[in-house]
């Protein structure tokens, strides 16, 4: 019997990797995608400054000597904030290196670049697992160039939800492989911890995205348990998620706990609720209406494309040696079909009700689930004698809305160059709402406020007493200096007070204070000299967290070596 993912292109010659045409293919289109970047400058979309500010804070934080960054040095113009607490490391840790490598100008480029690059290839090696090889390079070339990704490079400059989807395509590889869903030899033993780990980087790479990963693989699991009649698919893929999760939790567990220290609610404010966002919804705001209709004209077109593909594939009326086994072309077509409706307004009480779904935010984000499930049945009918015709046509179609993307964005020369001024001359970068520390509003705070300034000893209009102010150590997560004082004061820092700051005076501890408008840090002194010492210190939950995280990659590591020491049974 034939396997239906032959073809006579695999009878080749295999003097280069199977992968290099499709990485070749992928590196092209990607450098095509980011040709408007050196005539017109920097696609400054929504989100850019919010992750370029952030490349540079850990970079400079590097070489500072803290390797791994909690509190931002030059957020809210100095007063910093637990950014790295919440938001997940794998893109500021990206970001943060390639400027150390290359001018700060080359970053985004190099960034997308490099991101799309990853996706075509590991959508590769998603497709070839269900197509041929041909059909396989061309659905992969697709998603390297579909809407959702030219609307995250030109317009939302999410680079963090642009990891994750690079990622998406190998999570659903191995989820489609717990599910017993692709006719190949990997072991379901090693196949747990083969999903753990591409599901533990989509968390690690946008939250967001790894909500969605969450439900998308579970409705999976869930179909595959009761199409197979079988727990195994289940119990694989919860075990495969917890582990996920356990990788993933010196992240996940203080920015789950943590978030009573700040003002996360503000994450869903006007125009970040799901029931603004979804497909071609208007509200007062002009410019988020515009923006809304362009992220659903992508999200459309992407549905079309989806629902056409799927019609035409034959996949679901076919016998599995013909054109491959309808099981996975099923799940995929449930999969992309539940992220479809979630993208309609009648599905508000689902966005209201399950855990968590509502800080998705935006309904149009599942484009990215959409995207990925549209590249496999364009791949299913890519197979057809005169597949590659097809994909010419969806190519060229690319391209009006790639340059419709490209009007409709904020080009700026200089948007690194003056983030980079920022942080040189100390102006620091403006700080986030969700982010801010609990009692606190960072628009509020003084632009180019001192390191320190002395106060009277109390809030009345006493006069402010005389001091020498001597710094000894002031980065982002440690401050010391040095105050002598010709009486009793206060000494207000260019910090935000938050509880995992440890505040020591002459060798004893105690709670800072704060300013009547502002959470500003306020430390009282006493008459003479005083030794001030701050410290971010890693609280319990983060202790905890990073336990769960070490315990679960050392059973990872103890799971997959008992895999492959299991002696195979003679056939």
């Amino acid at each position: 019997m034939t396997d239906p993912r032959t073809s006579p292109d695999t009878t080749q010659s295999r003097r280069f990797p199977d992968w290099l045409l499709p990485f070749g293919l992928s590196l092209l289109l990607s450098l095509l995608i980011v040709l408007p970047f050196f005539w017109l400058g920097t696609a400054s979309g929504h989100d850019f400054e919010f992750h370029a500010a952030s490349w540079l804070d850990v970079a400079s934080e590097w070489k500072q000597g803290t390797l791994v960054p909690r509190w931002t040095s030059w957020t809210n113009h100095g007063f910093g904030e637990p950014r790295y607490i919440f938001y997940p490391p794998l893109s500021w840790i990206l970001g943060a290196a390639l400027t150390l490598l290359v001018p700060d100008s080359a970053v985004p480029i190099l960034f997308i670049v490099l991101l799309q690059t990853f996706a075509g290839l590991s959508a590769y090696f998603l497709l070839r697992s269900l197509a041929t090889r041909r059909a396989a390079i061309l659905g992969a070339a697709f998603y390297v160039v579909n809407p959702n990704a030219l609307l995250i490079t030109y317009i939302r400059s999410d680079f963090a939800e642009q990891l994750a989807c690079a990622i998406f395509p190998l999570l659903l590889l191995a989820a489609l492989r717990l599910c017993n869903l692709l006719d190949d030899s990997t072991r379901k033993r090693s196949s747990v911890v083969f999903f753990a780990i591409p599901f533990a980087a989509v968390w690690l790479s946008n939250a967001p995205a790894g909500v969605i990963a969450s439900y998308s693989m579970a409705l999976l699991f869930a179909w595959a348990t009761l199409s197979e009649r079988s727990a195994g698919p289940l119990l694989r893929g919860t075990a495969g998620m917890a582990l996920g999760l356990g990788l993933a939790a010196f992240y996940l567990v203080p920015a789950a706990y943590e978030q009573r220290w700040v003002n996360i609610g503000q994450a869903l404010s006007s125009g970040l609720l799901p029931s603004q966002n979804f497909l071609f919804t208007a509200i007062q705001d002009p410019e988020h209406t515009w923006f809304n209709w362009i992220a659903s004209i992508c999200a459309l077109s992407l549905i079309l494309i989806l629902g056409l593909a799927a019609l035409v594939s034959r996949r679901f009326a076919a016998p599995a040696s013909s054109l491959g086994d309808p099981k996975a072309s099923r799940a995929l077509l449930l999969v992309g079909t539940a992220a479809t409706v979630l993208t309609l307004r009648f599905t508000l009480p689902l966005w209201t009700y399950l855990p968590k779904l509502r800080f998705v935010q935006f309904p149009w984000r599942w484009m990215s689930i959409i995207a990925l499930i549209a590249a496999c049945f364009v791949a299913f009918f890519l197979e057809k004698r005169r597949g590659w015709l097809w994909f010419g046509i969806l190519l060229l179609l690319a391209v009006p809305l790639a340059y419709f993307q490209v009007q409709n964005s904020w080009w700026d020369d200089d948007e690194m160059p003056t983030l980079r001024d920022a942080l040189d001359t100390g102006h620091g970068f403006e700080g986030t709402d969700e982010y801010d520390p609990q009692g606190d509003d960072h628009l509020d705070l003084p632009l180019d406020a001192p390191l320190a300034t002395i106060l009277p000893p109390d809030s009345d209009d006493s006069p402010v007493p005389q001091a020498q102010v001597q710094f000894l150590r002031w980065s982002a997560e440690h401050k010391e200096i040095r105050v002598d004082s010709s009486a009793e004061a206060r000494v207000a820092l260019r910090l935000l007070n938050y509880p995992a700051w440890r505040v020591v005076v002459n060798g004893k501890p105690l709670s800072p204070g704060r300013m009547d408008d502002v959470n500003q840090m306020v430390i009282p002194i006493g008459r003479g000299s005083s030794d001030i010492r701050v410290d971010f210190m890693r609280t319990p939950d983060r202790k905890v967290a990073d336990a769960i995280s070490a315990a679960s990659a050392l059973f990872a590591a103890l799971w997959l070596s008992a895999g492959r020491k299991r002696p195979r049974k003679e056939v």
